[in-house]
This record gives structure tokens, sequence and C-alpha cells, in this order.
């Protein structure tokens, strides 16, 4: 899954575990000496277990993310 954190911007985040649709990407946040994405940012809500919350935003962790398609990102939450 070779791709580039401008490439996520617009595509809706699916949890397949429940099927709930978490918003569109936001952010992705990378290890800048290995040049890897670490994890992806979508607006949520403090009601999500198992991702880091901070304020109003989810941050899923890369290891959690599935599937990468032409418009949705499957994660496993």
């Amino acid at each position: 899954m070779k791709q580039k954190g401008l490439d996520f911007k617009h595509k809706e985040v699916i949890n397949i575990t429940d099927g709930k649709r978490l918003g569109y990407v936001q952010d992705v946040t990378a290890n800048l000496e290995t040049g890897t994405i670490t994890s992806i940012i979508v607006p949520g809500s403090n009601k999500l277990f198992n991702l880091i919350s901070s304020g109003n935003e989810v941050v899923i962790p890369w290891e959690n993310v599935k599937c990468i398609g032409e418009d949705l990102i499957l994660v496993e939450i």
C-alpha cells in the first residue's frame, strides 16, 4: 500500500468491523525519518474506542488500515 499523503484527501473511511462511516480523511501523520505514513486522521467524536482521540479528531493507526480503494479507505477498529 504505497500512497502519498495527498492521495488520501477526499477518501471516505469506513470501519469494516461494523460498516460505520467514520468520515473523510482530514490529515495524515508520517515518520519523517523513514518517510512512511503512521496514521490517518478523520474528524470524529470521543465515542470511538481503541483510537487516540484529540479534540474532535480521531487518529487511526496505519496498522488498522486494511484496504485503500479509489474512493474509500477500509479500516478495522
